[in-house]
C-alpha cells in the first residue's frame, strides 16, 4: 500500500488497497474521517492514477479517454457497486442491468502472455473504446463478487468511524479491521482509554 496516510486522512492523496478484492476496493475510493466524508476520486486524472495503482493501467490506454467523463462513470459504477454488494450482503439480488450496460461495452479477448517466471498465463485484452476498456475490469470484478463471492467474507471494519470495506480472506475468517496497524490500534486505544478513564477518581 503506497497510501502513507490512513484511510481516515484527508491529507492522504490516495485511496487505501485494503479490500483484498478488486470491488472492495473500488467502494473504498471514498472513505470517512469524524463523520465527514473523504474523496478520494476528484478527478478523471485521480481515476486514472488509482486503475494504474490497482491494475496496471498502461498510460496508452488513457489517450483519448475523456476525463471529466470518466470521473462520472467511475463514480455512477462505484454506487452502483455499492448497491448490489450492500444488498446482496442483505440476502437481496438487486437489479444488475446497470452493471451489465459496463459489461456489455467491454468486449475483450484471450491473449497468452508470459508472467514474471517465464510461464504462459491466459489473460484478457481490451478491444473496445477507451472508456469501457478502463471501467469493464471494474464491472467484471463487481459482476464475479455477486456471482462467487462468499458474502459472509464480504466486511465492513468493525471501527465505527470507518466505512472501508474487505474481503475477509484470513484463514479463521475473524478478520475486524481494514487494517489493524490502523482502525484496530485506533480501537485499542480508545478502549484502553475508556477504562483508565473510568478508574480514575
Amino acid at each position: 500500500m503506497t497510501n502513507t496516510g490512513t484511510p481516515h486522512d484527508a491529507s492522504a492523496s490516495e485511496a487505501p488497497m485494503v479490500g483484498d478484492h478488486l470491488a472492495m476496493d473500488l467502494l473504498n475510493t471514498e472513505a470517512r474521517d469524524n463523520g465527514e466524508v473523504i474523496e478520494y476520486w476528484n478527478s478523471g486524472n485521480d481515476v486514472l492514477q488509482w486503475l494504474e495503482r490497482s491494475r496496471g493501467v498502461s498510460a496508452l490506454e488513457d489517450k483519448a479517454v475523456d476525463l471529466a467523463e470518466l470521473l462520472t462513470q467511475a463514480k455512477a459504477l462505484r454506487a452502483l457497486a455499492r448497491q448490489l454488494i450492500v444488498q446482496r450482503k442483505e440476502g437481496q439480488l438487486g437489479d444488475v442491468s446497470g452493471l451489465n450496460e459496463y459489461l456489455n461495452a467491454y468486449p475483450s479477448v484471450p491473449h497468452l502472455e508470459r508472467d514474471g517466471e517465464d510461464n504462459l498465463i491466459m489473460t484478457r485484452t481490451a478491444c473496445g473504446e477507451p472508456m469501457a476498456s478502463l471501467l469493464g475490469p471494474l464491472a467484471e470484478a463487481v459482476a464475479q463478487l455477486l456471482v462467487e463471492g462468499n458474502f459472509t467474507l464480504v466486511k465492513q471494519c468493525d471501527h465505527p468511524d470507518c466505512i472501508l470495506w474487505f474481503y475477509d480472506r484470513t484463514k479463521a475468517h475473524k478478520r475486524r479491521w481494514c487494517s489493524m496497524a490502523l482502525c484496530g490500534n485506533r480501537y485499542k486505544a480508545a478502549q484502553f482509554r475508556k477504562r483508565t478513564g473510568s478508574a480514575t477518581p
